[in-house]
C-alpha cells in the first residue's frame, strides 16, 4: 500500500487543530497542562456537544482524563454539563472530587448543594474544605442544608458547615452557630466563632 499523500497528512493535521475536542484529547495525552487548561476553556464553544466525549472521559481509567473532564465540564458550564460534573463527586480519587467541587462552586450550581454538602464527611480533608468554599460560594441556596448538617451531621460535616457558614455569614444561622460553641470538636467552635465574629455577633451567646 502507498503512503499517503503529503498534502493528506496535512489535510489531517488540520482538521485535527480545527477540532476542539481532539485538540484537548491530544493536549491530555502528551501531558502539557498549560496547553490542556488553554484546550478545556475553548470547549465552552462547544456547550453540550463535547458532553457525550466528556462522560467517557469520566469513566476512563486514567486519573488525568477524568481531572480534566471534570475540568472542561465546569468551563462549559450548561445546566446539563454540571449535572454531568456533580457525578464527578464520587469518584475514586479525591484530586477529581475536589476538582468537581471546585467547579460547581466556580458555577454556583445550586442544584448541587446536597451532593456537595454529603461532600463534608469525605475521608479526604481536602475535598471537605473544597466542598465547604464551594458552599459558601454557592451562598443562599445552601444555607437549611448547612445548619442542618451543622446540628446533626457528623465532625467533618459539622466542620465544614461552619467554615461555609462564615463565607455566606446568614443571620438565620445565627443559634445553629451559637449552639456550635459548645461542640465538643475544637475545629467547629473555631469555625462557628470565626462565623459569629464575622456577622458582628462576636462573643455574644444567643440561646437558640
Amino acid at each position: 500500500m502507498s503512503s499517503p499523500a503529503p498534502w493528506a497528512n496535512l489535510y489531517c493535521r488540520r482538521r485535527s487543530m480545527s477540532d476542539p475536542l481532539q485538540v484537548f484529547l491530544d493536549a491530555i495525552a502528551a501531558g502539557d497542562d498549560a496547553r490542556t487548561e488553554e484546550a478545556a476553556l475553548a470547549l465552552s464553544r462547544l456547550g453540550d456537544t463535547a458532553l457525550p466525549t466528556l462522560r467517557d472521559l469520566l469513566a476512563d481509567a486514567d486519573l488525568d482524563c477524568r481531572w480534566w473532564a471534570a475540568r472542561a465540564l465546569a468551563a462549559i458550564g450548561t445546566p446539563a454539563a454540571r449535572k454531568l460534573l456533580a457525578t464527578a463527586l464520587s469518584d475514586p480519587d479525591p484530586d477529581v472530587r475536589a476538582c468537581a467541587a471546585q467547579g460547581l462552586g466556580e458555577l454556583q450550581a445550586a442544584e448541587a448543594v446536597d451532593d456537595l454538602v454529603r461532600c463534608l464527611a469525605d475521608p479526604s480533608p481536602y475535598v471537605s474544605r473544597i466542598a465547604a468554599d464551594a458552599l459558601g460560594r454557592i451562598g443562599a441556596p445552601a444555607v437549611s442544608a448547612l445548619i442542618a448538617a451543622l446540628q446533626d451531621g457528623g465532625t467533618p460535616a459539622r466542620a465544614g458547615a461552619a467554615r461555609a457558614l462564615s463565607i455566606i455569614q446568614p443571620e438565620d444561622a445565627v443559634p445553629a452557630l451559637c449552639a456550635a460553641l459548645d461542640d465538643p470538636s475544637a475545629i467547629v467552635t473555631y469555625y462557628a466563632e470565626e462565623a459569629l465574629e464575622r456577622m458582628g455577633v462576636g462573643g455574644v451567646l444567643i440561646q437558640p
